[in-house]
């Protein structure tokens, strides 16, 4: 006897053993052969899949969603898998969530509403053939939790519809103001599956809420209407900004505003996010839309929604750079605001659009001193270190007075620090560093106290190493600090970094790179003697060993292709193994051997052309920016470029869009530094 044929929909009686229990005879449990079913992952035994059946069963009432998690391990939603034991599953998990005297009726349905959108989305051979008709059959169960008596089990069983007809049956029945928005989103997604006839019938009760009174429905008929009409929220932005910045109206989301899967309500906040994101096929309009809201939040006293809205034109901003113009004055104006959270996003924005922050600087100065924080629990920093930041963007000296003490704070006593990423956040330390070389001489004796504080183990010892490098012969002042970290393996490599960054004035420092210690492998070895002979002058015997290695190794690196290109000239003996492994190579071999070529024999050909390929996939839409950035940079020393080039770097340049592979401030930063090098190439003869 299978499972299906002992199954009970009518709920006649609940007896704790022997016959009948949540809707279906418990002993049914145990004629499904349960040993020679396919699991969902070998590790979890199908026989679990019955244990965790029978103590929902068993527990009646008193089942909670902690009861429903070892179902949850059986059934392994994440996996992408749907086989037999999931089948044997399905009409047992439908009578529970059909019975009213299961106490976790609602994470039930959720987990049916889960098997249907995992059944959809799968591949074909990895759902089992019987899954179909098992699903089919229990279409009688689904369409009566529509009906429900429970309004939460109602609203968690609307995906479970199957089309817009038995939803439109739900949406003239629904009386309960928290089942109805949730009906109409759902109207909506059932629509954008459904052809033209479906969305016709679904328009019709969209464009009825839509002359209704109830803001709340009249909100989520745009969303409805959205999910198969694009362009409907650009229609009605109108009605959408006059609801959503309505003060008046903001409780109400909170009171009715639910939908399948979440346990709580939305507030206005969380709607206004979600509204945002409605007008992804017309990013102008966003921008228009989310501008509004600003200013009208700024109009109302409305810091809620002016929060929301600040964070909203911050995801724009990260995305698109044409964002940048219109944004700046609204953000300036907000750093007189009284609330906390609205001046801390207000300079994180003016910090992120850098320079085009230059006319705020006076006021970003005025907030050094700012202790005000967000009541997000995750956006660390005061407005007065956002502000800090902002200055050092701008050039602005004002900032530099106590800056490595402030940036040094959160690592005091730790390695390292923890933060929200994609939200805003306070920068790294070493890019707020990197662009100050002009006011290293300001900086570098703080560096330098704190390399002898906390240089070995320090949190931040790494990053001002790479902070030094980038500084160069302005970083020079700091030579007997770097020079203590050439014992340490794990910063001497670094240190040797920023040692040859300084240039003449460490030149004392060659018999100490000798011996520094570093990891005993051939390529540590080789960069020492590399970075010895750039300090002293002494390059032959450097050279031999770097070349040597070039010659003799072999896949997957080919030894120091990328030192050998150092020596310049004086490598001309290498050269046509460089050559060689430029056109044999690919990935950084070739880019890098390209580079060193170059370098050698002191002739733009033919590695322009080959730093070129690395600049074509990023315009077609790929993200190999690690290859674009170091293609830029050579092409820039090399001091020629290829027509073909320019086309596809003007291309480039053109989009707006963000050049970044980041999600948070580090997009704009490195944007900045993909468009700068961009423009340094196009500038070449």
């Amino acid at each position: 006897m299978t499972a299906g044929t002992r199954m009970n929909t009518g709920h006649e009686g609940h007896e704790v053993m022997g016959a009948r229990v949540a809707g279906f005879a418990v002993e049914a449990l145990d004629d499904v052969p349960w040993e020679r079913l396919e699991p969902v992952l070998a590790q979890r035994p199908t026989t679990g899949t019955r244990a965790a059946l029978r103590r929902l069963a068993l527990k009646g009432e008193a089942a909670t969603e902690e009861d429903c998690y070892p179902l949850y391990d059986c059934l392994a939603l994440g996996t992408g898998r749907l086989p037999s034991v999931s089948t044997a599953a399905l009409p047992f998990v439908a009578a529970l969530a059909g019975d009213p005297a299961c106490g976790a009726r609602r994470e039930l349905v959720g987990t049916l509403v889960s098997l249907t959108r995992l059944a959809a989305e799968a591949e074909p051979d990895q759902v089992d053939e019987a899954w179909h008709e098992a699903w089919r059959l229990q279409r009688p169960v689904f369409l009566a939790l529509l009906a429900d008596p429970d309004p939460e089990v109602r609203r968690e069983a609307l995906p479970l519809a199957g089309d817009v007809g038995p939803l439109l049956d739900r949406w003239r029945a629904e009386t309960d103001p928290t089942v109805r928005p949730a009906v109409l989103l759902e109207l909506g997604t059932a629509a954008g599956a459904a052809g033209p006839e479906a969305a016709d019938r679904v328009r019709a009760v969209v464009t009825e809420v839509l002359r209704a009174d109830d803001p709340v429905l009249r909100v989520a008929a745009v969303h409805a209407w959205a999910a198969f009409d694009p362009e409907a929220p650009v229609r009605e932005r109108d009605l959408l900004t006059e609801i959503l910045t309505d003060p008046a109206v903001r409780p109400l989301f909170e009171a009715a505003w639910y939908v399948s899967d979440v346990d709580t309500a939305f507030t206005r906040e969380d709607v206004v996010s979600w509204t945002v994101g409605l007008f992804a096929s017309a990013p102008p309009t966003m921008l228009d839309f989310v501008l509004d809201l600003v200013e009208a939040a700024r109009r109302n006293g409305d810091a809620p929604l002016c929060r929301v809205a600040l964070d909203e034109a911050w995801r724009l901003l990260v995305l698109r750079p044409a964002v940048a113009e219109r944004l700046l004055p609204h953000a300036g104006a907000l750093l007189a605001d009284r609330d906390d959270g609205i001046r801390y996003r207000a300079a994180h924005l003016l910090a992120v659009l850098g320079p085009r922050a230059a006319p705020y600087a006076d006021e970003l100065a005025a907030l050094l001193d700012d202790r005000g924080e967000d009541q997000h629990d995750f956006l660390e920093g005061t407005v007065g270190d956002h502000a800090r930041w902002a200055l050092t963007r701008i050039g602005d000296p004002r900032a530099l007075p106590g800056l490595i003490a402030r940036l040094y704070a959160p690592y005091e006593g730790q390695y390292s620090r923890a933060y929200c990423s994609g939200d805003p956040r306070l920068p790294e330390v070493e890019d707020v560093l990197t662009p100050l070389a002009a006011h290293a001489e300001t900086l570098v004796p703080d560096i330098r106290a704190l390399l002898r504080k906390d240089g070995k183990g320090g949190g931040l010892t790494g990053c001002l190493l790479g902070v030094l490098t980038v500084w160069g012969e302005a970083s020079a002042p700091a030579l007997p600090e770097v020079v203590a970290l050439l014992d340490d393996a794990r910063y001497s490599l670094s240190a040797i970094d920023a040692l040859v960054a300084m240039g003449p004035s460490a030149a004392s420092a060659a018999p100490e790179v000798r011996r520094a210690t570093v990891l005993d492998h051939p390529a540590n070895h080789q960069k020492v003697a590399w970075a010895a002979s750039v300090l002293d002058g002494d390059s032959a015997s450097a050279l031999r060993l770097v070349g040597e290695a070039v010659l003799t190794e072999e896949e997957p690196f080919y030894g120091p292709v990328h030192l050998i290109g150092h020596f310049g000239p004086a490598a001309a003996p290498y050269a046509d193994r460089v050559r060689q492994l430029m056109e044999r190579g690919d990935g950084w071999l070739r880019l890098r051997s390209a580079i060193a070529l170059a370098s050698i024999t002191g002739e733009a050909e033919p590695s322009v052309s080959v730093l070129g390929e690395y600049l074509r996939p990023l315009a077609d839409g790929d993200d190999s920016y690690g290859y674009f950035v170091d293609a830029l940079r050579a092409l820039v020393a090399i001091g020629t470029v290829t027509d073909e080039t320019r086309a596809v770097l003007r291309r480039v340049r053109d989009t707006d869009r963000r050049l970044a592979p980041h999600g948070d401030y580090r997009t704009i930063l490195f944007d900045e530094e993909m468009r700068s090098l961009i423009d340094a190439v196009l500038d070449l003869p």
